[in-house]
């Protein structure tokens, strides 16, 4: 006899309670992978790459060890998609490296964290056995990168964007082939049920509301033309700019930021924007463009003087340049008086800000989110009629 525990309900709901558990421990250990990096970095000075990508190297291995072994029949078809997951992961990881191995390696553990998630996933929705299977744990997968990158970006020493949710799509399909390939379904998938078509429509809102959510948090923005500067892109308005400026002066005058932030709180974009200056400002000098970097010292004198005057942990001395250094930039440089300056910044590059409407943004959001909800209802209604 079934007992309680056993009960085809709960037993349904298993693979979905630890793929969502599994989701959770990812998005949520964000700020303390930063600290198990740091501490790798320091126990073992310059091999952190290469522990890193041992450690993918293994899990890799081991996954395509697991999978090679459980193969018994349709075997071409199979070692086939597990191929291709792998070929998907090495050229997308090779094509989207920024140069830094650091951070490369860290983006190639990201197909091993989501191919996981994605494998989980799957085997929730395997039971419905049509192309729910393939659409589904994609687009839960798609919601959880969201999460996890709209985290990250809250948080200090972690960056979330745009550029890692495609990274984050990628790893999650070259899971499900993996998944595909594991664990195939008892038939190819060449048609949606009307219950798995209405768990799709519920599923692709969800994932459509975090999704636009999170790019108007994190990429809408403005771009800010000032006569004397040029024209810059922030997440902020002018006059956010100031009133931000005016606050950061009046808390910092007393607690100056001199440590760095712990990984539980909440970063502070003003002050990164402007750290973005400052590094667009020294680089540019460095380079011998004085005019360039006369321009972002002006943007960084304008708005975010607070940054430039205060001792952080970023620097004891803070970041203004010294009166001799500010006269003679402006004389070498030489610029143009007495008309709109050409100037446009580009020291946020390559985190993207888009300027758009966000009324017309939201409009086409909800236009896409109204669609969804419909066919959810109609797909809802439909089935209990039938």
């Amino acid at each position: 006899m079934m007992t309680p525990s056993q009960s085809p309900e709960r037993m349904r709901a298993f693979p979905f309670v630890l793929a969502i558990a599994a989701s959770a421990i990812l998005v949520f250990s964000a700020p303390f992978i930063g600290e198990i990096r740091s501490a790798l970095r320091t126990r073992f000075p310059g091999q952190f790459v290469t522990i890193v990508a041992a450690a993918v190297a293994v899990a890799t291995a081991g996954a395509l060890i697991a999978a090679l072994v459980r193969i018994r029949d349709r075997w071409l078809l199979r070692v086939g998609l597990i191929g291709a997951a792998l070929v998907l992961a090495v050229t997308y990881s090779l094509e989207s490296g920024l140069g830094n191995p650091e951070s490369d390696v860290v983006e190639r553990f990201h197909f091993i964290e989501y191919g996981l998630i994605t494998l989980l996933f799957y085997r929730a929705w395997r039971p419905l056995g049509d192309a729910g299977v393939i659409v589904l744990p994609i687009l839960a997968g798609l919601a959880v990168g969201t999460c996890d990158e709209w985290f990250q970006w809250f948080i200090p020493a972690r960056i979330g964007e745009l550029r890692d949710v495609f990274l984050n799509l990628a790893a999650i399909v070259s899971g499900l082939l993996f998944s595909l390939g594991f664990d195939p379904p008892d038939r190819v998938p060449r048609s949606f049920s009307r219950r798995s078509l209405r768990q799709v429509a519920g599923v692709a809102l969800l994932t459509t509301v975090l999704l636009a959510a999170f790019v108007d948090c994190v990429h809408v923005g403005h771009a800010i033309t000032d006569p004397g500067i040029g024209t810059f892109k922030s997440i902020y308005t002018s006059a956010e700019l100031d009133a931000l400026s005016r606050d950061r002066a009046a808390r910092w005058a007393s607690n100056p930021p001199l440590t760095r932030p712990p990984r539980l709180s909440r970063e502070d974009q003003y002050m990164s924007e402007a750290l973005w200056h400052v590094q667009a400002r020294n680089k540019a000098w460095s380079a011998g463009d004085i005019a360039s970097a006369c321009y972002e010292n002006r943007l960084l004198e304008r708005y975010f003087a607070p940054v430039l005057d205060t001792p952080s942990y970023v620097s004891k001395t803070g970041h203004r340049w010294s009166a001799d250094q500010r006269t003679d930039a402006e004389r070498r440089a030489n610029l143009p008086s007495g008309q709109p300056s050409a100037f446009v910044s580009h020291a946020q590059d390559p985190f993207p800000i888009f300027v758009w409407s966000r009324g017309k943004y939201w409009l086409a959001v909800s236009a896409i989110g109204l669609c969804l909800v419909v066919a959810y209802g109609w797909l809802g209604r439909s089935k209990t009629r039938g």
